[in-house]
């Protein structure tokens, strides 16, 4: 498996070797990422909001997030909100229609 199915890295040693141990626990928490925010469809939040309302490290979320993105799975809704740092951070929501559902 490979980006975005799966954590990325950028060489083969040390960064290799943390995504292979980090591949079931992405899974883990992009399925939940997932699932609150076709919960909460319209509804959209920032990453570090979800984080949040998920009690997970907004550092697990954050990439989690892109790769739903990169997935089909989830969307920007075109607003932004303050994030842990106080910048503007874009808002996600479910698809409409997610890559895994029938249309």
């Amino acid at each position: 498996m490979s980006y975005p199915d799966s954590p990325g890295f950028k060489a083969v040693g040390p960064s290799s070797e943390a995504a292979q141990k980090l591949t079931q626990r992405a899974a883990t928490v992009r399925e939940r990422v997932l699932q609150f925010l076709r919960s909460q469809h319209p509804a959209s939040f920032t990453p570090d909001q979800i984080a949040a309302r998920l009690e997970i490290s907004f550092l697990s979320v954050r990439p989690r997030v892109s790769e739903l993105h990169l997935q089909g799975e989830i969307e920007p809704d075109g607003t932004r909100c303050k994030n842990v740092s106080g910048m503007s951070a874009q808002c996600w929501r479910a698809a409409k229609f997610s890559a895994g559902e029938p249309r």
